[in-house]
């Protein structure tokens, strides 16, 4: 009896431990549900450059940060024995431009992968800031493959990456060709293989319009309409090719004083302004060609010649007006990895505006007095490049031709031809 109990509670036992087992067995082979991949941390490349600049010009300029960036010569100034004043030499040694980004791989985001790039340079915002950082470039994108969306400070629409003047010189072609960043949101979309439509909106920031008040951007910033800008781009193997127009509204004051007894108006009058640029570029196996071209109005922003003037609209308020800048370059460069000469020729001239007007917001121009008629550069460069040093000897001859302008500012008496010669040795080591 007792051994029958014994081999009872022992069969129990093991029905119970195979069953146990089963059970166990069949937990083991449920799938588990898979754990959510972690979202992919974001890749940050440090990149940019050191740079070494040593300047000899053999004539006053107008300039920027204490003769880096040279616009055009300035016109005669006699004293009274008949010396000329700003036929003067001038050198300066500078880093400040030298560089430093972020390039940002980002995770995916509303269905597109995401980038950003972030960049500055010590050049300074303006004369008293020179020596400390300055922002150029904050930006992301978002890529769905056919269309791209910026947002951000990047580079003004008319400023085209792959096609700008590989100088020496840090004006990379300024007056010649636009340059600056602005904040900005822009769009773009690829109607085809080789074909691709930029449209971009965007406000002033560093590189603006002259202000009628004095007020730091204060045209641009009156106005609730963004400067627009649309670009038809062409790119296929060796070819690049591209057509941008631009329009402008801006609001130059919202109030004006004067009459007698003074008294202050409203004034609401705007700026009204197009600009068409037209670039291309062959690349081909031993050198590359580029070149732009400009038909602009009101280009101050771009770092270019012109501006606006006012009219009188009644007995106090005023209207605007834009002045006509037209210019173009040319530069062929070398593809040689090791030794690589080139050549730029750049010319801008300024057209003043369409009627007459009674103060002017320029560079280079004015209104009954010595203004810039137009301004030629050639600038000739050897890049030697040895893995990622590159040194840089070049020279550099830019005329400009002054004359007696009239109240529209464009130059109708007779010529007078300045000219500096700027002897450049640029060093550089890219990271």
């Amino acid at each position: 009896m007792k051994r029958t109990g014994f081999l009872t509670i022992m069969m129990i036992t093991s029905v119970m431990a195979g069953f146990s087992q089963e059970k166990k067995e069949e937990k083991k082979e449920e799938p588990k549900p898979a754990a959510p991949a972690p979202a992919p941390a974001p890749a940050v490349v440090i990149g940019g450059f050191i740079r070494a600049d040593f300047i000899w010009d053999s004539r006053k300029s107008a300039q920027v940060r204490e003769d880096h960036l040279n616009l055009y010569p300035l016109d005669v100034a006699k004293d009274a024995s008949g010396n000329d004043l700003n036929a003067v030499p001038q050198s300066n040694f500078h880093s400040i431009v030298s560089r430093i980004n972020l390039k940002v791989n980002g995770p995916n985001a509303f269905g597109a992968k995401t980038s950003g790039f972030f960049e500055g340079d010590f050049f300074g915002n303006f004369e008293g800031s020179i020596g400390l950082f300055r922002l150029r470039h904050a930006n992301l994108t978002m890529d769905w493959t056919k269309t791209k969306l910026t947002l951000g400070q990047s580079w003004y629409p008319q400023f085209v990456p792959e096609c700008f003047p590989g100088v020496a010189n840090f004006s990379t072609g300024i007056l010649f060709n636009p340059f600056g960043w602005v904040p900005q949101a822009k769009l773009t979309k690829a109607l085809g293989k080789d074909v691709s439509f930029a449209f971009t909106l965007y406000k002033d920031r560093e590189f603006t319009t002259v202000s009628a008040t004095g007020v730091q951007n204060e045209p641009d910033v009156n106005s609730v309409i963004p400067t627009m800008h649309g670009n038809l781009q062409y790119k296929k193997g060796k070819v690049l090719a591209g057509i941008g127009l631009e329009y402008r509204s801006l609001v130059p004051r919202t109030t004006i004083t004067g009459g007698t007894p003074a008294q202050t108006i409203a004034n609401d009058a705007r700026l009204n302004s197009t600009t068409i640029n037209a670039y291309a570029k062959f690349t081909g196996k031993k050198a590359t060609l580029k070149a732009y071209g400009l038909l602009g109005q009101n280009v101050t922003h771009l770092v270019m010649l012109g501006g606006y003037v006012s009219q009188a609209d009644g007995a106090i308020n005023e209207k605007y007006l834009p002045t006509a800048t037209n210019s173009a370059w040319l530069e062929i460069m070398s593809n040689n990895p090791k030794v690589a000469p080139a050549l730029f020729v750049g010319y801008t001239v300024n057209n003043g505006a369409k009627e007459d007007g009674k103060t002017a917001y320029t560079r280079g121009v004015t209104l009954d007095k010595r203004s810039v008629k137009d301004v030629t550069r050639v600038a000739g460069r050897i890049d030697f490049k040895q893995g990622k040093i590159k040194i840089s000897p070049e020279i550099e001859y830019t005329s400009a031709n002054w004359g007696l302008a009239n109240k529209s500012g464009k130059v109708t008496g007779d010529l007078t031809k300045v000219g500096n010669v700027r002897f450049l040795l640029s060093s550089v080591l890219t990271f």
